[in-house]
């Protein structure tokens, strides 16, 4: 399917917008700016881009420990991520979610989690409803390779087969939960192919190329929304970074990051392809990467400045209170 330029500028800018996001709370969490730990998304950013600009605000997705790319992706307000990060009132959820468990409602985003393959399961709650309520809407997984071997996923998708909802499973391979490997960790070495045996459509695509998951990714929302019942994705991907900031990465083999970022840059793939195909010009893309540039400085400067939550809000936000 043939994008317009329009499409496709804001496909590159949300690519963008998710790698330097990442690549600055790299930044900033090295320099100590940012509590607790962080799991950045950058080098898979085809994959959360690729499947949400199908998806609008009604539509649901869930998202995993490494959820900033999946949040901005959908539509999260970049500066309140940031906000959020830092531990700030004004964050997406007054400063006491984190990294972790970003999530605004508003925009479809159930939220990130730290519970590997805890969001399959909500998922399934939220097409449920969408059936049940004749809503349209779709809901959407993402979730590691890690995370396709989780007792929790199996039970969804077989639910979501057998009651045939508009669910989508997106298993983004990164070839690593954690530092293990997914060849050791998936029996089966075909994460894809194990979900088909649940007896949901499977396709595996590349995560390098936007393209490629866009085009996945509509067949099987468009088929969740007629009543076609749940389809899930295998993304081949990978993380420029560790498992999380700070990772040693000594599971990795010498100059393989090196390599990744060289060969495996969704966002390069990106901008050959369009202009090899005379679809945009490289000003335009250098405009879009000015745009983010000073957007996520406005960020950073925003979040430092935001002032904490009082004390008056420890017991808020909570489903009881002692």
């Amino acid at each position: 399917m043939q994008l317009s330029r329009e499409e496709l500028i804001r496909a590159y800018r949300d690519m963008v917008t998710i790698r330097r996001f990442e690549e600055r709370v790299q930044e900033e969490f090295s320099k100590g700016g940012i509590p607790g730990f962080v799991h950045l998304y950058a080098g898979e950013e085809a994959s959360a881009v690729g499947v949400c600009t199908h998806l609008g605000p009604k539509d649901y997705i869930a998202s995993t420990h490494r959820g900033h790319g999946h949040s901005i992706a959908k539509g999260c307000d970049v500066v309140g991520m940031m906000c959020e990060l830092y531990g700030r009132q004004s964050g997406l959820c007054g400063g006491k979610g984190g990294s972790m468990h970003i999530a605004d409602l508003d925009v479809g985003m159930l939220g990130a989690n730290g519970i590997v393959g805890g969001g399959p399961p909500l998922v399934v709650g939220a097409a449920l409803t969408a059936k049940t309520l004749g809503t349209g809407t779709v809901a959407v997984c993402f979730s590691g390779d890690g995370a396709s071997n989780q007792g929790t996923t199996f039970e969804a998708l077989n639910m979501a087969v057998v009651l045939k909802l508009p669910a989508i499973f997106v298993f983004e391979n990164n070839q690593y939960g954690e530092g293990t490997g997914v060849a050791y960790a998936v029996g089966s070495g075909d994460i894809a192919g194990r979900a088909r045996g649940f007896g949901l459509p499977a396709v595996k695509v590349d995560g390098d190329d936007f393209f490629a998951v866009h085009e996945a990714a509509r067949e099987a929302i468009e088929r969740a929304r007629t009543g076609g019942g749940p389809s899930a994705i295998e993304v081949d991907t990978c993380r420029f970074y560790g498992h999380h900031s700070g990772d040693a990465q000594l599971y990795r083999g010498k100059d393989e990051v090196k390599n990744l970022r060289d060969q495996r840059d969704c966002l390069q793939h990106f901008r050959r392809r369009v202009d090899e195909a005379k679809l945009l010009d490289m000003d335009a893309l250098d405009a879009v990467d000015a745009e983010i540039a000073a957007l996520i400085e406005r960020a950073v400067v925003t979040a430092r400045a935001a002032p904490v939550p009082p004390e008056s809000a420890l017991l808020t936000d909570v489903y009881a209170s002692y």
